[in-house]
């Protein structure tokens, strides 16, 4: 089952196909489409979190967060 949350007027899930991908719809879920690609910087993406004006997502390379919904992830240093 794919991750996902709604953010702003949209909902964001993890890729039920990659979880490397991140996907976005704007109708309720009825059409998605990819907005990242995945990186091996990044790694899978497990879940993903909401938080003000972040995004936050834990992957199987530490926790990232986006400023820019999904579009891009940076590292979260501790």
């Amino acid at each position: 089952m794919p991750i996902m949350i709604n953010y702003g007027n949209e909902m964001i899930r993890i890729s039920p196909k990659d979880s490397k991908k991140i996907e976005y719809s704007v109708n309720q879920g009825r059409t998605w489409n990819t907005r990242y690609i995945g990186s091996s910087n990044v790694g899978m993406f497990t879940d993903l979190m909401e938080a003000g004006k972040e995004i936050l997502g834990t992957t199987d390379k530490g926790l990232f967060y986006s400023t820019t919904a999904g579009r891009t992830w940076n590292l979260r240093k501790r």
